[in-house]
């Protein structure tokens, strides 16, 4: 079978496509014909070497969508889609024409959507779910503020939260924000000025950031009080500063979300869920782009160097 192989760390140009034996599945586990993998900005940080557990040579890749070749679970040819934490890290990954999974990562793939569509969805509405559902418990009514409402992560965050009936104010970079009730531009105003503006001065019942840095205490300051806020990331100094007075007086809480850290088994049911949200419609795929698997390392580049316009996805 073809795989896309890193043996050194570095830049994407590292990458090469090379042939390898198809695994054979272990009790418990289930051999997947990947027709599709999406590319998450992740993976090329993956293959740079940021995250400390990958060892080499390595397999990078964590979102799919297949049919299953051999399995107890599963029928052969069932079609399933997943994400897997710690694929491409401690184990081979999805950018390969083969993998071993798991059976209790599986789930059945959305009949709504293509194979193409379901490899996009993995890591940006599992960290969103994980995010929003499980660790900070949204709630019907409530106004959030979605700090990096136009990346993939805040476009899937906007997404829930709106089938959860809350309220969104989205924040970027930019005035153009899809999906969004209110958006605040973070490079020509003060995101908790804005916020409160918006909110005639209550602030937001929920923060989730997904940029952290220096972002993090203004996002902070826009709670209400006795909001929570949840944060999965932090671009450029992984340090951050916020007046711990304001902090308790306000009665804030600070969550923290890892999605690498979920178990195959939370994942799936977190996956069980968004297949009713894509098949009843309320959920819909990101803009994509079909890239054929031997160009994978252009591709890679691509979302290496910011350059990739929509979600870019390998076909097989």
């Amino acid at each position: 079978m073809k795989s896309l192989r890193f043996s050194e760390f570095g830049p994407s140009s590292v990458l090469r496509i090379v042939d390898l034996a198809i695994p054979d599945p272990g009790p418990g586990e289930a051999l997947v014909q990947v027709k599709a993998a999406a590319i998450n900005p992740s993976d090329p940080k993956n293959v740079s070497g940021h995250f400390k557990d990958t060892t080499l040579p390595r397999t990078p890749g964590r979102d799919f969508a297949g049919v299953v070749v051999k399995g107890r679970k599963f029928k052969e040819g069932q079609e399933v889609w997943g994400s897997v934490p710690k694929y491409g890290v401690e184990h081979d990954g999805t950018h390969e024409e083969y993998i071993v999974v798991q059976e209790e990562a599986l789930s059945p793939k959305p009949k709504s959507l293509s194979m193409v569509q379901a490899a996009a969805i993995g890591v940006p509405f599992v960290t969103a779910w994980a995010s929003l559902v499980n660790a900070a418990q949204i709630r019907a009514g409530e106004t959030i503020l979605i700090v990096g409402a136009g990346g993939s992560v805040g476009q899937a965050a906007t997404q829930i939260a709106h089938w959860k009936k809350a309220h969104v104010i989205g924040a970027d970079r930019t005035s153009e924000i899809p999906g969004v009730e209110s958006a605040i531009n973070t490079s020509t105003g003060d995101l908790s000025e804005n916020v409160r503006k918006l909110t005639n001065g209550a602030g937001v019942d929920l923060v989730f950031d997904t940029v952290g840095g220096p972002l993090f205490e203004p996002a902070l300051k826009s709670l209400k009080f006795g909001g929570r806020q949840v944060a999965i990331t932090s671009k450029g100094d992984g340090r951050v500063s916020f007046n711990l007075f304001d902090f308790y007086h306000n009665l804030s809480r600070l969550i923290g979300v890892d999605s690498q850290a979920l178990t195959p088994l939370q994942v799936m049911e977190i996956f069980e869920e968004l297949r009713q949200g894509f098949d009843s419609g309320v959920l819909k795929p990101p803009p994509i782009e079909v890239v054929p698997f031997e160009n994978a390392i252009d591709a890679y580049q691509r979302v290496e160097a910011g350059k990739a316009k929509s979600k870019l996805v390998l076909s097989f």
